[in-house]
């Protein structure tokens, strides 16, 4: 599936939000991700345990080589502020079926509390649903993680189920609390957004 209207020969894709900016990962972003993917306080949230700085590296250039894929099927995208270059997150849309995406966010613990992950995912979606044209995009929320629920909620998503022993993370299976927008919903509940 190919963007309408984004450039990506090797530019890549580049997008504006109020307060961050969702860029491609860079090879040297990798000793800025290992301070968020190994960071128990992060990884506590997410479906993977902390990594240790060799294995931050291998997601970063994994990033990397899968955006120059064709077709494209993942925008791994690195969160920055609009006024600073530095990494302090991750936003994920990995398309999956038909005109549908898995979305998937983290941002660095010294950055929580600030809406940086509500305006990333906010850009995010806007590219999905215009650029992508994407019907239907999902999110898969540990259910001790009320923060990330809240932005997914102010976003206008609905709350579709529990996936029980979803992820094996922290020695231990987790649930996950299902969330979807759909196109139609994003572009209604627009307004109310910021």
């Amino acid at each position: 599936m190919t963007a309408k209207g984004t450039e990506e020969t090797w530019t890549g894709v580049h997008l504006m939000g109020t307060t961050t900016r969702l860029r491609e990962f860079r090879a040297s972003d990798g000793p800025a991700a290992h301070r968020i993917v190994g960071d128990d306080r992060v990884t506590h949230f997410l479906s993977f345990d902390s990594r240790d700085e060799a294995a931050a590296q291998a997601m970063v250039d994994g990033a990397v080589q899968r955006a120059r894929s064709l077709p494209r099927n993942e925008y791994y995208l690195a969160i920055t502020r609009t006024d600073d270059d530095s990494l302090i997150g991750f936003c994920r849309l990995a398309l999956s079926g038909v005109q549908a995406a898995k979305l998937g966010y983290a941002v660095a613990a010294d950055c929580w509390g600030r809406g940086f992950a509500s305006d990333a995912v906010s850009t995010m979606l806007d590219f999905a649903f215009a650029n992508l044209e994407l019907h239907r995009v999902t999110a898969a929320i540990g259910p001790d993680n009320p923060a990330s629920q809240r932005v997914v909620d102010r976003l206008g998503f609905k709350q579709e189920g529990v996936l029980r022993d979803h992820v094996f993370t922290n020695g231990a299976w987790r649930d996950s609390v299902l969330y979807s927008i759909l196109r139609s919903e994003w572009t209604k509940g627009r307004s109310h957004v910021d």
